[in-house]
């Protein structure tokens, strides 16, 4: 090979996800990102990570709260529509997740590919539940009267989630997806010493149907931008499912100002079992409505 031939490294720049567009953050700070080697140590430097700045979480906060009126108000057969198309085009980037997530979680290229086919599955799931979790959750009450009287699921919110810190692709499918596929918006911190994945699942978001803000991913220190999010008045709820004990205690106190749902850590063996509706059911609120059957009185007159 000549000399003229020889390349540079194009590195790949990560940024955040935010409004459907891909900002620096405000801050312009960065932290180094290394490969997990299968002994549980650092390897080798992947990556410059965006260190999000409680601006950046901010901007998200508006950015969610600007997509929630039309992400509610679609139908859920379109919300299942769009969370299936994310599959699709998950499954077209399948090699390059596999080698993040590799690199990310120490795994071999058959463990972490086993991981992002979970991931896919995953979507596929939740984008089956989507027309379906109103009648489980849902349904016609026994009253003593002329009157219809029916519950109907409706989404909490704009919700904060915490994403788990050591499964950093499928454990972060496992709690974003239920938050949307019940008509919510969400502000994601990625895992903190593995952001990659996270920050390119903004980019398969962004190539997809989804609305821009109805998920938003930072980067950084949960620590930091927890709490400002947690005691933020425009967030409804909070999932702290990657929060350790300390940060967890600190952050729920914080949302108790504005009456957040809080969903508590949960300790989760194997991401890839099978998680159940609760993570569906957690950011929802049930609305009663009583109406008229039309029936007068004991002779069966109506009007």
């Amino acid at each position: 090979m000549s000399e003229s031939s020889v390349r540079l490294n194009v590195f790949k720049t990560y940024k955040l996800y935010v409004g459907g567009k891909f900002p620096r953050s405000e801050s312009g700070r960065v932290y180094e990102v290394t490969a997990k080697t299968s002994s549980g140590g650092t390897g080798k430097w992947l990556a410059n990570a965006p260190l999000s700045s409680r601006k950046d979480a901010r901007d998200a906060v508006v950015a969610a709260r600007k997509a929630f009126g039309g992400w509610a108000g679609a139908t859920a057969y379109n919300r299942g529509q769009i969370l299936y198309r994310i599959a699709e085009m998950l499954e077209g980037r399948r090699e390059q997740f596999v080698r993040e997530v590799g690199e990310a979680e120490g795994l071999s290229k058959s463990k972490a590919a086993a991981v992002v086919d979970a991931a896919i599955d995953r979507w596929v799931w939740y984008a089956g539940w989507t027309d379906k979790i109103g009648q489980i959750v849902g349904g016609a009450n026994p009253v003593a009267g002329p009157f219809f009287n029916l519950s109907t699921p409706e989404p909490t919110g704009v919700v904060t989630v915490v994403a788990p810190q050591d499964s950093s692709f499928l454990g972060l499918v496992s709690v974003i997806a239920p938050v949307i596929a019940t008509g919510n918006t969400v502000v994601v911190i990625a895992s903190e010493k593995s952001p990659l994945p996270a920050l390119s699942l903004g980019e398969v978001l962004a190539t997809s149907d989804l609305p821009g803000g109805v998920v938003n991913i930072l980067s950084g220190k949960a620590g930091e931008m927890g709490p400002h999010l947690a005691s933020h008045q425009d967030v409804n709820a909070i999932d702290l499912a990657g929060a350790d004990a300390a940060l967890a205690k600190e952050l729920e106190i914080a949302a108790a100002d504005n009456l957040k749902r809080v969903l508590r850590p949960q300790p989760v063996g194997d991401w890839s079992a099978d998680p159940g509706t609760s993570r569906m059911t957690a950011f929802l609120e049930t609305k009663t409505v009583w109406h008229p059957t039309g029936s007068l009185g004991a002779g069966g007159s109506s009007y």
